[in-house]
């Protein structure tokens, strides 16, 4: 989580909303990236999104299933479907996000019958850093 807590604070630095997200495969980092949605013009440009791409291509193939996803907020709906799309094994998250989450809020996205793969989900894991970086990012822009 150090990495993906390193990462949302580089977006933040960018003018990027902090978030960032690790995979992780065999105690090994594959991808790191934070949200840059802004930088590169492109919505879909989520920190897990990026660092599922980047895996992806490190690694070869397009199913992740032997990876791991660290990430400092809990997944959007549009993550929470990549993440399923790729396979991965498990999720752990930061903070959660009652407004825009997918896993414990909104959707729940992995507990719909139309989801066909479901990670191990562990919420939580740093939450109160990650909490802080998004309320000092949002605090200072208000």
């Amino acid at each position: 989580m150090r990495a993906a807590l390193d990462a949302a604070a580089q977006a933040a630095a960018e003018g990027e909303v902090p978030v960032g997200a690790v995979v992780v495969r065999h105690a090994i980092i594959v991808a790191v990236a934070g949200n840059a949605p802004r930088r590169l013009h492109d919505p879909s440009a989520h920190a897990e999104m990026r660092a599922i791409r980047a895996a992806a291509k490190a690694l070869g193939r397009d199913r992740l299933e032997d990876c791991d996803l660290w990430v400092t907020l809990e997944p959007c709906a549009m993550c929470a479907g990549a993440i399923a799309h790729a396979r991965i094994a498990r999720l752990y998250y930061g903070a959660g996000d009652p407004k825009g989450g997918a896993v414990e809020h909104g959707p729940r996205l992995f507990g719909q019958p139309t989801c066909h793969h479901r990670p191990e989900v562990y919420p939580g894991i740093g939450e109160r850093e990650a909490a802080l970086l998004l309320r000092d990012f949002f605090r200072d822009r208000r």
